[in-house]
C-alpha cells in the first residue's frame, strides 16, 4: 500500500481575495470577473448600421412631433407611443447585440426574436407614419406645418429602415439552421 504524504499544504484563497481583505477595494476582486465584449465586427454589419439608422431617425422623428404642440391631435398620441417606444427598444436591443448579451443568454432563440420584433416594428411604425400623414393638413397654417410634414417623412424612412432590417433579420433566421433538412438534402 501506497504511504500517504505527511506533510499537504492547500490554499484555499486567491491572491486577489486576500488582498481585498487586507485593506483593499473590496470591489477589485468582483470587478475583475465581469468582462464586457464588446462585438466591433456587429458595427461594420449591415444589421447594426440599420440599427444605427433606425436610432438615430426615431429620435429625429419623435423630437420634431414633441416640438410641436402635439396633443391637440389625438393620432399623435399613437405617433408618439409607437415613436419612443420603438426607439427605446431598439436602443437597448442594439447595445444587447453590441455587448453580445445573446451568447450570454443562449436559451432564447436570438435571430426569431430580432426578426419577430423588426417584423412588428415595421407593421407598427407604418400605422404610426399613416397616422402622421393624415394629421398634417389641421397644421397648414401654423409655424408647426413644417415640423409636422418632416415628421411624416421620416416617418416613412423610419418604417422603410425597419422593414429592410426585417428582411435582413429574416435571411438571418433562415440562414440559422433553423430547417436541418436544406442541411442533409445531398447536391
Amino acid at each position: 500500500m501506497a504511504d500517504f504524504p505527511s506533510k499537504v499544504t492547500t490554499e484555499t484563497s486567491s491572491p486577489h481575495s486576500q488582498g481585498s481583505q487586507q485593506g483593499g477595494s473590496s470591489l477589485r476582486g468582483l470587478a475583475s470577473n465581469v468582462t464586457i465584449m464588446m462585438d466591433m465586427s456587429f458595427i461594420r454589419s449591415i444589421p447594426a448600421i440599420l440599427m444605427i439608422a433606425e436610432i438615430f431617425l426615431g429620435l429625429l422623428h419623435w423630437a420634431l412631433i414633441a416640438s410641436a404642440p402635439y396633443t391637440l391631435l389625438p393620432a399623435y398620441g399613437w405617433v408618439m407611443f409607437v415613436a419612443v417606444t420603438l426607439w427605446i427598444l431598439t436602443t437597448i436591443l442594439f447595445f444587447m447585440i453590441l455587448i453580445s448579451i445573446q451568447q450570454k443568454l443562449s436559451a432564447v432563440p436570438w435571430p426569431l426574436t430580432v426578426m419577430v420584433y423588426h417584423g412588428i416594428a415595421t407593421v407598427l411604425y407604418l400605422t404610426a407614419f399613416l397616422a402622421n400623414a393624415a394629421s398634417v393638413y389641421p397644421f397648414h397654417l401654423t409655424y408647426f406645418y413644417g415640423h409636422m410634414a418632416a415628421a411624416a417623412f421620416f416617418g416613412a424612412v423610419v418604417t422603410l429602415a425597419y422593414g429592410v432590417s426585417a428582411f435582413f433579420s429574416y435571411l438571418d433566421w433562415k440562414g440559422d439552421g433553423g430547417n436541418a433538412a436544406t442541411n442533409t438534402v445531398p447536391t
